[in-house]
């Protein structure tokens, strides 16, 4: 686990713990003070008892004044003749079975009569009065029950049942929130944890090196930041490594430039003075013909020798404000009445994308691109110029017809003196690829789409 998440976790603890303690202590005690008040069996005790005291007070004196009017005869009876003893109430045939003198007993559906049985001989008298509404047998199924919630409340702790409840689920809530935490904790750390590791290894140098990213929040935003940048330290430093190796070829080529050009000067003059005077001595026709050769060799010499000086030299930058569109179309147009057997076409970005930079400069690339496209195709081939605009940065691209650039030549196709035409002297991509970085930019070999070669020139937008 990295810091950063170790300190979201310990913050989310620190941060919950103490409040959700006190919380949980003070709803406790208010929701266990709620169920004393509401549930408590010793409120429940007494109001049963006081309620099974009041019933058999009020059944004492009924009892008391039901047998006192009937022994004063002032309640009229129910005579059961013994004779009819069959029809008699299922009560009356009870009491007559247990040969008791006399018995008292609850009328009525809810028990709000009191009946007065006594016995006359083979006779039953039944005497009753009336409670007053007062169900007696309702009021012994309500103090049963009362008694049987005392019972149960006396077996259990409700208020410390319902604390430890309480504090379970506060609990399992708490976990399921740090959980919950730790995991988008590890959403959070992880990326930028690989960012971390990124910055790292571009540190390192391996600027190869890129970050996943599937995220579209603000830290995908980083890593898209990160991974851009990289891209870019990538090219740069490839463009810098690509002038140091120039400057070093430009040394060698003005170093190489001037000691053969002292050399030829005197080659050339000599041979020349030959020439003549084997034509004013007359005869010698094969020493004319071979001062000839030399000089034209020497001749030709010297044009690589310029070539090579140019190549080295670096002309002052003018640049300004260039419509690449009308560039292209410029440069087709003065390269189709020299390769009429050439097919061109474009594809123009609308808009007209600008750039800025030195004309020259970027004439002679397309110059350069054209030209070895034009060299690349049979006659009727077609050469397609692409323009484009997008993030910033403005593309040109040469597609042709021809064979393409083989996979050993595409490692070396950039370095000078590598030449894979004939008659090439290895300078012209090489000058233009010079030319595009010293105007901010670079030339690369991309995927073509008419079977050949493509390149493709990247120039920073006005």
């Amino acid at each position: 686990m990295n810091r950063l998440r170790n300190r979201l976790i310990v913050i989310f603890a620190v941060a919950t713990l103490a409040p959700l303690a006190v919380t949980a202590w003070i709803l406790a005690g208010a929701a266990s003070s709620a169920v004393s008040r509401w549930t408590s069996t010793g409120e429940l005790d007494q109001l049963s008892k006081a309620l099974q005291r009041t019933g058999h007070e009020l059944y004492q004196r009924s009892r008391d004044s039901l047998k006192q009017d009937a022994a004063e005869g002032r309640i009229t009876p129910d005579r059961f003749s013994g004779a009819a003893r069959t029809a008699w109430p299922a009560s009356v045939r009870e009491f007559y079975a247990t040969g008791a003198p006399e018995t008292f007993d609850y009328g009525g559906n809810r028990g709000d009569r009191l009946d007065y049985m006594v016995r006359h001989g083979e006779d039953v008298w039944l005497y009753s009065t009336s409670l007053h509404g007062v169900g007696m047998l309702q009021l012994s199924d309500d103090y049963a029950r009362a008694r049987a919630l005392v019972a149960d409340g006396s077996t259990r702790d409700l208020r410390r049942g319902f604390a430890y409840t309480f504090l379970g689920l506060t609990g399992a809530i708490w976990i399921i929130a740090f959980l919950a935490l730790i995991y988008f904790a590890h959403r959070i750390s992880r990326p930028i944890q690989q960012l971390t590791t990124g910055l790292s290894e571009v540190a390192a140098g391996h600027l190869d090196y890129r970050v996943h990213n599937d995220r579209g929040d603000e830290i995908g935003e980083a890593i898209r930041a990160f991974n851009g940048m990289a891209e870019q330290l990538k090219q740069s430093l490839d463009r810098l490594v690509y002038m140091t190796r120039l400057e070093s070829w430009q040394a060698l080529a003005r170093k190489m430039a001037h000691e053969v050009k002292n050399s030829l000067t005197p080659i050339r003059l000599t041979m020349e003075e030959i020439a003549v005077r084997q034509a004013n001595a007359g005869g010698g026709e094969f020493y004319q013909e071979a001062a000839q050769i030399v000089v034209d060799e020497v001749l030709s010499l010297e044009r690589r020798v310029r070539a090579f000086s140019e190549f080295s030299s670096e002309p002052p930058l003018s640049p300004r404000t260039l419509d690449v569109n009308a560039l292209l179309e410029e440069r087709i147009a003065l390269l189709r009445s020299a390769h009429p057997e050439v097919v061109y076409s474009t594809r123009l970005a609308p808009g007209s994308p600008k750039v800025y930079a030195d004309e020259d400069l970027i004439k002679g690339v397309l110059t350069n691109l054209l030209e070895n496209a034009a060299q690349a195709v049979e006659p009727g081939g077609v050469i397609l110029g692409v323009t484009a605009a997008a993030s910033g940065k403005v593309t040109i691209e040469v597609h042709d017809s021809g064979p393409g650039v083989n996979q050993q030549a595409r490692s070396t196709l950039f370095e000078p003196t590598i030449s894979f035409k004939r008659g090439g002297m290895g300078l012209g991509l090489s000058i233009a690829r010079k030319s595009a970085v010293m105007a901010g930019g670079d030339i690369l070999l991309v995927p073509g789409e008419l079977g050949g070669a493509a390149f493709r020139v990247l120039l920073p937008a006005a």
